[in-house]
Formats: structure tokens, C-alpha cells, sequence
């Protein structure tokens, strides 16, 4: 009795203060003024009304409070007097009752469902909005989701903890180091770098030096390095134009025209951070949602696969033909262009990666006008991914995608060209630089507008990176100091990458079930294997495709690292992984040794 009395005098005293309130808030109407902001109904009217029917509103409470409709309603019409401020017409209250307009007869009754929804969100009012979801995998970006990246994926996750345990002394594995042949990275397996290019990028980078270089620098870096200063104002610690020192691009533009033989604009060429973030940013301008297709040759490098995912496009694939050099067919072009418009996809672009990764070869100028012409025919435009151009192992020159495209103006006018180049790859190998270009052929110029704003959101390109793309298209003259040292560098490089890609491709032509084209170009072999059905069965019950099976048993024996066919795409029905040709000669040899007795216990365990 004494508990039912003091619920019943709560209850009482709570709706007593509760209407008070309603009726004679204190202070005024400004509510933003220091003096009432804390007496606004916003503040103390969830809060009062917690207390007025807390706990006595529930259904088994003495004091329900059907057994007082007129309460009910009067709360509702002062709660719909009170919500027509501005800033809530978006989501306007219930209509309110006939009796609150001045219209006769009894106002309607509200349930115990409708009053006590009313309460819980005063209360939820009282408490703030509610949080956001908690962070997981599963609420991110569905595109980063999709996006894929097979050169760093789960076999250098684990070739990572094998670093990790050798590093620590590690006695047990079966190797003693990690042989990274899953990646263009060609100082971190022993590249030495240019002489002449670190010793201007070390003047750059530290001007002080010029003032007293002791005999430690030739005269032509001297020389050079104070160049570079004049085009990079403010040196390398400082900003850029969003598309790169004019200075540079100006030298970019004149290597261009002696390589093609046709005028090159410097205000048509953007610096960028290595190739992939021009490529990136190529991708990004031209992808307007799922609708919109890429297409890119198979294999490919993943950078584009992953490129499209993430930006919410449709790759639309051309297979590469395996049997006759990985060559490009320009039916299958056309095959697979009709295929993806008739499942309405619209066909932004075309791929070319020439040389090729992962394959290797190297495109005649006769497949390179047909696909321009193929370009012409369709509207789509050419990305020209020619970072390996330098990487030329065969007698078939390197011819750019720009020259091609420019001796056949008059008879293909329509054709838009974007290329990219690097200082990651060819002889130089500084990938850490970031350093790189794309020049624009044929791109109009609001298109090109919508470039630099896309370049522009990341300020600029890296100042060394710019130096050394700089270096890279303006190397030591024949008459210079440098020049010989210079030279003999950069042959030695080149003459013994063919060597390496002799020995990898002849090494693995002799193992069971291997065949390999020859590496013309680049920096990569691309082998076949044909795998045992019982292997193929084991991989099926560890959840692994073949290939990435094979790749993980052959680095969990040997250390070596190599990256599967699948990453990369591959025709149905084969399989195959990429390996590298830069782990210096010494280093190939035991490389070569080590993935032939490996493959030949595989083979043996599964046949």
C-alpha cells in the first residue's frame, strides 16, 4: 500500500511540473541566449517527461493511463503545438486533433502502443542520436571489397612471415633466404642504381654540396644538378604545378619528339607519381558506374582489374594469344567489344600494355595500326601502357602507340591516345622515386581540364620523383664526362636482363608439363604448367585454385616467390604464374636449380 501511494503521488507531482512547463516556460523565446538555454522545452522537456510517467505508465501499472484519455491528448496537442519550427517541415507532426483546432467534440483517445512510442522517442530524444554502425570489413566501400591486388597478395603475406622468422635466426625452414621473384622491383634484389642520376639527385636534394663537392661529383652532374635546381623552384622540399615543373615536362616533350619524330606539347603532359597514379587517375575520369567497360588484355597486370573495381566499372577482357607470342588478335578485339556493347555495356577504353606484363611480348607496328583503326572505329579510347619500352630483348623494335597514332592522323583523326612511361622500370629500377609522365594525344581540352582537377586534389607530384623523370628522358651527352660510365651501366643492365631471361625460359621448358614463350620484352616470364589431376584435387580441398596451390608449395620448399595465373587472368582451362628475371645471374642459377627440383618432387608426389 505505502509503494502504490508513492507511485500514485510521483505520478501526480510528475504531471503537475509536466504541464507547468508546457504552459509557462520561463525566460522568454530566445532560446540560444546564455540566460535560457538551459530552460528550453528541448532540453527539460524528454527529461520531465521520464520522470512523469516512469515506471507508472507501463501496462500493469494502477495508474494506466487509459484510465485518464483526457491527459493523452492533451500531451499530443501540446507536443503538435510545439513542432512547427522550421527546421522539421522535412518530417511534419501527425495531424492534430479537431478538438485542438477550436473544432467541437471530444478528442480522440490514444492507445497505450501510441502514447508509450511517444515516450520512448522523448526519451530517445533525451539520450542523443544513436551511434554509428561499429567499423567491420563488411560495412566498407563494396568496391575496395572487390578490388584485387595478386602481386602482393597471400603468398607475400606468408613469404613475409618467412622474412620475419629468418630475420630472427629461424633455423627450421628448408631455405635460408626469400627470393622475391613476384615483382618489378629491381634494387631490391641487388639493381645497382646510375651513377650519374643519384649524384645529381644527391645535389638536388642536399644543394649545400654544390658549394664544395670536394672531387666526389663529375662536373657534368655539377652541371646538371644546378640545371634541375633552376627548373625546380623552391627545390625538392617544396610544391609543384598539379602537373609538374613546366621545366621538366619541357624536357619530357623533347624526348618525345626524338623518339616519334612528331611535335610533343609540355602543357599536354602531366608528371605523376610512377605510371600507376596516371593511370589511376585516367580511369577515374572515364568510369561512370557499373555500366561503363575497360578493356583490358588477358592477362594483365592487376592494376587495371583492381582500378576498375574500385572505381565501379565493368572489365570487359580480350584474350591474348598464347600459342602465337601472346599475340593481339584484332578479331578477338572485335569479338569481345560486340560481346560487352550487346550486354549493354558502354566501352570506354581499350588497354594495350606493350611490352607485356605478365607475358612479355613485344607488338609489331603492323598489330599496333590495326588497333589504332580499331580505336577509330569504335570511339573507345587507347591507354598506352609503355613503361618497359626500354626493356627491348628481341629484333622487334619499340614503336609508341603516339607515333603510331600520329603518322595515321589523316586516315584515323578521331583517335585519343594517353600513354604512360616510369622511372621504375627499364634500366633505371628507381620504383621508390615514384617518378613518371602521361602525355594526352587528341584529348580535348575540357577533358584534359577535368585531369588537372583530378591531379589537382593531391597537390603535385613528388619533386625527386620529377628530378628523376628529368634524368631519365635527359641523360648524359656522348661528349660529357658521364657519358661513359653512363653507358656502360646502362648496356650492362639491359645485356644482362636478355641473359636472365634466356636462362629462366630455358630452365623451365625443361621441366615436366612447363612450356614458356620467350621473354622479348619487360621484365617477366609467364609460364604454362599442366598440373596432375590428384593435385588439382588437393588444392580443391584446401580451397585454393591450382595454381595458387602450386605457388605456395613451391615457396613453402624453396623460398622462392612467384605470383599465380590466376592473378593475373588466364584462358579457361590453363593455369601458369609469373616470375620475374631479376635476381642477378648467381642468384638465377640457384633460383632456376631450386624451382626444377621442386617441381619435380611435386609431380612425382601427385602423379
Amino acid at each position: 500500500a505505502v509503494s502504490w501511494v508513492f507511485f500514485w503521488a510521483a505520478h501526480r507531482v510528475g504531471f503537475f511540473f509536466f504541464f507547468f512547463a508546457l504552459h509557462h516556460p520561463r525566460g522568454g523565446t530566445h532560446e540560444s541566449s546564455p540566460r535560457n538555454r538551459h530552460n528550453s522545452p528541448k532540453v527539460w522537456l524528454p527529461l520531465l517527461t521520464a520522470i512523469a510517467v516512469s515506471p507508472t505508465l507501463s501496462a500493469s501499472s494502477p495508474m494506466d493511463h487509459r484510465s485518464n484519455p483526457s491527459a493523452s491528448s492533451s500531451i499530443r496537442g501540446n507536443l503538435a503545438g510545439r513542432s512547427s519550427a522550421p527546421r522539421m517541415e522535412t518530417n511534419p507532426p501527425p495531424p492534430v486533433a479537431p478538438a485542438l483546432a477550436g473544432n467541437a467534440g471530444p478528442a480522440p483517445q490514444s492507445s497505450p502502443c501510441q502514447f508509450q512510442g511517444m515516450i520512448r522517442g522523448m526519451r530517445t530524444a533525451a539520450r542523443g542520436p544513436p551511434r554509428a554502425p561499429k567499423l567491420t570489413a563488411e560495412n566498407l566501400n563494396p568496391n575496395v571489397l572487390r578490388a584485387q591486388y595478386a602481386v602482393r597478395g597471400e603468398i607475400v603475406q606468408r613469404a613475409n612471415i618467412y622474412k620475419s622468422r629468418l630475420r630472427n635466426g629461424d633455423t627450421t625452414l628448408p631455405f635460408t633466404e626469400i627470393f622475391e621473384c613476384n615483382v618489378g622491383n629491381p634494387q631490391a634484389v641487388s639493381q645497382k642504381p646510375i651513377t650519374f642520376f643519384r649524384q645529381v639527385l644527391a645535389l638536388t636534394t642536399y644543394p649545400e654540396l654544390l658549394e664544395n663537392t670536394n672531387g666526389n661529383f663529375r662536373q657534368d652532374a655539377v652541371d646538371k644538378a644546378k640545371e634541375m635546381l633552376r627548373l625546380v623552384p623552391g627545390g625538392s622540399g617544396a610544391y609543384s604545378n598539379s602537373m609538374g615543373h613546366l621545366g621538366i615536362r619541357e624536357l619530357v616533350a623533347k624526348f618525345i619528339e626524338r623518339r616519334d619524330g612528331h611535335p610533343s606539347d609540355p602543357e599536354k603532359i602531366f608528371l605523376t607519381d610512377g605510371a600507376s597514379a596516371s593511370v589511376k587517375m585516367s580511369l577515374e575520369m572515364l568510369i561512370r558506374g557499373k555500366s561503363d567497360g575497360i578493356m583490358v588484355p588477358i592477362p594483365q597486370y592487376p592494376l587495371y582489374s583492381a582500378s576498375i573495381a574500385l572505381f565501379g566499372g565493368s572489365q570487359v577482357n580480350y584474350d591474348l594469344n598464347e600459342e602465337k607470342g601472346w599475340g593481339t588478335s584484332i578479331d578477338n578485339l572485335r569479338a569481345s567489344y560486340a560481346k560487352a556493347v550487346d550486354s549493354g555495356v558502354s566501352v570506354r577504353a581499350l588497354v594495350v600494355i606493350n611490352p607485356g606484363n605478365p607475358t612479355g611480348q613485344c607488338l609489331e607496328e603492323r598489330q599496333m595500326r590495326e588497333i589504332v583503326q580499331f580505336c577509330q572505329e569504335t570511339g573507345v579510347v587507347l591507354l598506352a601502357d609503355e613503361v618497359y619500352q626500354v626493356n627491348v630483348y628481341t629484333s622487334t623494335p619499340f614503336v609508341s602507340f603516339k607515333k603510331v597514332a600520329a603518322d595515321m592522323k589523316n586516315e584515323c583523326p578521331d583517335v585519343h591516345v594517353i600513354s604512360y612511361h616510369s622511372v621504375s622500370k627499364g634500366f633505371l629500377g628507381e620504383c621508390g622515386r615514384r617518378g613518371g609522365y602521361m602525355e594526352l594525344f587528341n584529348i580535348p581540352a575540357d577533358v584534359q581540364a577535368q585531369l588537372y582537377k583530378l591531379a589537382s586534389i593531391t597537390l603535385s607530384p613528388n619533386i625527386d620523383g620529377q628530378i628523376m623523370t628529368g634524368l631519365m628522358v635527359d641523360p648524359p651527352k656522348e661528349s660529357t664526362p658521364s657519358y661513359s660510365l653512363y653507358a656502360e651501366e646502362k648496356s650492362g643492365i639491359i645485356s644482362s636482363l636478355k641473359e636472365r631471361s634466356d636462362m629462366i625460359v630455358s630452365a623451365l621448358n625443361k621441366m615436366e608439363g612447363v612450356s614458356c614463350n620467350p621473354v622479348e620484352g619487360a621484365l617477366y616470364a609467364f609460364p604454362r604448367i599442366t598440373l596432375p589431376p590428384k593435385a588439382i584435387v588437393a588444392a580443391e580441398k584446401e580451397g585454393k585454385s591450382p595454381d595458387l596451390y602450386y605457388c605456395l608449395q613451391l615457396l613453402d620448399a624453396t623460398g622462392i616467390v612467384v605470383v599465380p595465373g590466376s592473378g593475373f587472368g588466364q584462358a579457361p582451362g590453363t593455369l601458369h604464374f609469373r616470375t620475374t628475371i631479376l635476381p642477378p645471374p648467381d642468384k638465377m642459377r640457384a633460383v632456376t636449380k631450386a624451382m626444377a627440383a621442386f617441381h619435380e618432387n611435386f609431380m612425382k608426389r601427385y602423379a
